[in-house]
Parts: C-alpha cells; structure tokens; sequence
C-alpha cells in the first residue's frame, strides 16, 4: 500500500499525462475541510446562544448555550457602515435590552439614529448590553456586555469548547435582510455576502457553519458562490406553501425551518422525501418541545437550551 501511494505521489508530481493531474487533484481536501464532521442527530439549538438565559446575540449567551445543552448556536448578523460584521438582531439599538454608552436609556423615537449599518463597529462597541433587567425573560442573567464581532464570537466559542472539554460547536447565523432596505439597514446581497465570506474566522468551521435567513436574495447568492454551505430558508408564513417556497428559492436547502406552530406530520414527510432537515423555531415549553419531537422534527430552536436537554434526556 505504501508503495502504491509513491508511485501516485510520484505521478503527481512528474505530471504523467492530465488524467493523472486530475486524479491528484481531486485527492486534495478542499479548503475549509478539517472542520467537517458528522453532523449532529439532533440540533439542540440555543436561540441567539439562551436568550431565556443570557444577554442575547453575546459571547456569554454562547457560552451559556453550549454548557446549558446545545449542540448548535444561533445568532443574528448585520454589517456596519465600516463594513464589519457584527452579531446583533434588530437593525437598530434595540431599547428594551441596550443602553447607551453612559448607561441611560435609548429614547424609542431616536432608535433610527442608531441603525448598525450607519454607525462603525467602535461606536457600537460602547453600547452596553445586559445591565438592564429584561422582564420578558424573568430568568435572565444581568451581566454587562456588548454586540460581539463575529470573528470574535467564533474565537471565543471556539477557545471556550476547546478549554472546557466540550465537543465542537455548530454555528447556524442568520442573515438579517429585507429588499425593502437594501442601502438603508444592509448592503445588497452581493456585496453583503462577499463581506460576509470574508471573515477569516469562518472558513475553519467546514460543516460546522450553518447559513439562514428569512430573505431569499443571499441564500440564492451563497448557493451559487459558496454551494458547500449547509443553507436554510426560515418562514413563519402560512399563506405560502412548502412547495411554493421551495419554486421561489430556486434550489433545495439543506434545512426548511419554520415557525414551530405551522408544523405538522404532513410537512415533516415532505422535507424528509426531499431529504430536507425540519428545524422549528422558537419553542420555549417543554410540552411543545416534546410534541414536536415525538412528531418526527430533525431538530428544536428555543431560548432556553437547557429546558430542551431536560426533553432530550427523557427519550
């Protein structure tokens, strides 16, 4: 065996006519391929890392996630006026959970002032998040924290996984975009996906990075530019069918993820004859969590990671 694989080594390098030049070639990993592993039988998904839990879209809410129970962090992106991308869920400042630099309130009627795409990622890094009590997730923590890069969310999750002995996480970012705001919260398409793709930080994943979006313009841009990327259409309309969603994307996605109410057995059977993964979003009690599983789903988005373990455990 050791001296066959010379042999092609040595062909390879001789260049003895071009089927062998195509044969080494395709023996090469591609780029971005160290990372891929099997991907998980379930996705335990922490919504925006355990909003229930933590200070959503932050490093601490993805750490939390992963030591709550998920297998999978979810998260928003948006690109800043100095072509950053920065990991955040509205398209502004959001008031009922971020303050300003000096700790006082976001006035409401001048939260357009502060859209991310026309603020550059140092301003936006002085905001705080977290210090101001979220009554609607009585459980979570108040820690003071701020709207991570998303290189610098992937570093940390990965030194975090890697310090505490946990396995690899997966990364599945969605795309905040919408047609009725291009140029004014967001790029085009085009451009927003190459700045996107440009994060260093995400080419080591491999398998491990999950793209969706509710906005079909960048996951039709990505398939044609990056087609090895695991893509999801996110839909909580029920006034346009599975079929008809799939004929407007153009393409099958790896995931077809709606809102957790519009699920039933009959669409679970069409993802699955299409080998489509059915991930709904975003269940928060156990006994919904438990319906869907029983139903068949491929995976649960929740705020509360932990609450879903708990689920999982009792299978």
């Amino acid at each position: 065996m050791k001296h066959l694989t010379s042999i092609a080594l040595l062909a390879c390098a001789i260049g003895v006519g071009s089927s062998f030049f195509t044969a080494c070639n395709n023996a090469q990993p591609s780029a971005g391929t160290e990372a891929d592993t099997a991907l998980p039988g379930f996705f335990e998904v922490g919504h925006r890392g355990t909003r229930g839990l933590m200070p959503e879209n932050t490093i601490p809410a993805m750490t939390k996630g992963l030591e709550a129970g998920a297998n999978t962090i979810e998260f928003d992106v948006h690109i800043t006026k100095d072509s950053q991308v920065v990991v955040y869920h509205d398209a502004s400042l959001t008031p009922s959970y971020t303050t300003m630099p000096d700790g006082s309130d976001i006035p409401e009627e001048e939260r357009s002032k502060y859209t991310l795409y026309q603020m550059n990622y140092d301003s936006i890094r002085r905001f705080i998040i977290g210090e101001k009590a979220y009554p609607a997730y009585p459980e979570q923590q108040q820690v003071r924290t701020y709207a991570p890069l998303l290189s610098e969310l992937v570093d940390s999750v990965e030194a975090y996984t890697a310090a505490h002995g946990l396995p690899p996480a997966y990364y599945l970012l969605e795309i905040k975009s919408s047609a009725k705001t291009d140029g004014e919260q967001q790029p085009a398409p085009e451009e927003y996906m190459r700045i996107l793709m440009g994060v260093k930080e995400l080419q080591p994943l491999g398998d491990r990075l999950l793209i969706q979006s509710f906005d079909m313009r960048p996951l039709q841009v990505l398939h044609r530019t990056h087609p090895h990327i695991k893509l999801g259409f996110l839909t909580g309309d029920k006034n346009t069918t599975f079929e008809q969603h799939l004929e407007q994307l153009g393409f099958t996605p790896f995931f077809y993820n709606p809102q957790y109410q519009l699920v039933t057995p009959e669409l679970i059977s069409k993802c699955h004859e299409r080998q489509i993964k059915i991930v709904p979003w975003t269940v928060q009690e156990t006994s919904e969590m438990e319906k869907l599983q029983a139903m068949g789903v491929d995976g649960i988005i929740t705020d509360y990671p932990d609450r879903l373990e708990e689920v999982r455990s009792r299978k």
